[in-house]
């Protein structure tokens, strides 16, 4: 990367009184070595178009059979609509990056990219834990099923993750927007993301850190405890179950769903909450490219790889016997 790339004429911050405002911010991107950025495009490329692919294929499986018009695909399909919004707000700037290298972003578009990014991550831990909800009431208290999980239910906790995702950014993204960013403007990072956002603000953000704290503890940790505690009193119940056959039947129903919830909040957990003395931004960088790339990718290949409902649907929509 070139000196000439931070000159000062890239850099026009704007005064306001004794303070500067950055009005631009450079991403590094995924790469800053131009002898791998084009193999790493191609690749990042293929991903994202594979992984529309596959979440449209199951928006479009779960709307057009009757036999999957069931609680749990309608969250698979509430899934894989957020995950095609998901990989759209991240993947444009990695690919942009890998093609051009370092570029800039304007201010307004980089708190734009930030708001729908929270958002969708707020949504998906809720979404998830709604998902884990479906299947405790479906292996724990099975002849409940038809009422705990009706219709009017089950489209009230989908709203209420889109909505509450929404209202969460909405806060998240004011607090951070209204920081004072006088320089530098480089982020080690391929997208637009809270840390990275204040680690270069210049002015005091001790209340923007409550509020990331507070909502990440109502959102972030609140979701995953609903979770855990749904696996718990699932794992129990199995496990009182006199049939090897049905233990083995209710472990694949949740299975899937396990892997994801795993792989997920692990990565999460690791970015937002590892100790303070781990910095290491290219660590950030890959487990960034694992929870807004490679999860969207692989989700619906988790959820429908021994889904025999999913498989049917699949076979009949292509005509194959």
């Amino acid at each position: 990367m070139s000196k000439d790339f931070f000159s000062p004429h890239m850099e026009r911050p704007l005064k306001l009184g004794n303070t500067t405002r950055v009005q631009q911010f450079v991403f590094l991107g995924l790469s800053t070595r131009p002898e791998i950025r084009d193999v790493l495009f191609v690749i990042f490329l293929a991903l994202y178009l594979l992984t529309l692919l596959e979440n449209t294929l199951i928006i479009l499986l779960t709307c057009t059979h009757p036999e999957l018009h069931k609680p749990m695909y309608f969250f698979l399909g509430n899934l894989s609509c957020l995950e095609m919004s998901y990989v759209s707000v991240t993947m444009p700037s990695l690919l942009v990056g890998l093609w051009t290298g370092p570029y800039l972003i304007s201010f307004t578009a980089c708190m734009t990219q930030l708001f729908f990014f929270v958002s969708l991550i707020c949504t998906e831990c809720t979404l998830l834990a709604s998902m884990a909800y479906d299947r405790y009431v479906a292996i724990c208290r099975p002849l409940h099923y038809p009422l705990l999980m009706r219709s009017q239910v089950c489209l009230s906790l989908a709203m209420a993750s889109w909505i509450g995702g929404l209202l969460v950014s909405g806060i998240k993204t004011a607090c951070i927007a209204s920081l004072s960013y006088c320089g530098p403007n480089v982020l080690n990072q391929f997208f637009c993301d809270v840390s990275p956002l204040l680690n270069l603000s210049c002015t005091h953000v001790a209340l923007t850190e409550l509020v990331d704290f507070v909502s990440a503890i109502v959102i972030f940790c609140g979701t995953l405890l609903v979770a855990l505690a749904s696996y718990s009193a699932i794992g129990v119940t199995v496990l009182r179950m006199p049939s090897a056959a049905a233990r083995r039947k209710a472990f694949s129903t949740c299975a899937s769903h396990l892997v994801v919830v795993g792989i997920f909040y692990s990565a999460a957990l690791f970015i937002y909450c590892r100790p303070s003395h781990i910095k290491s931004m290219d660590l950030n960088k890959v487990l960034s490219v694992i929870y807004t790339v490679a999860t969207p990718l692989c989700n619906p290949v988790i959820y429908c790889l021994r889904n025999k409902d999913v498989h049917a649907a699949l076979r009949k929509t292509l005509h194959w016997p």
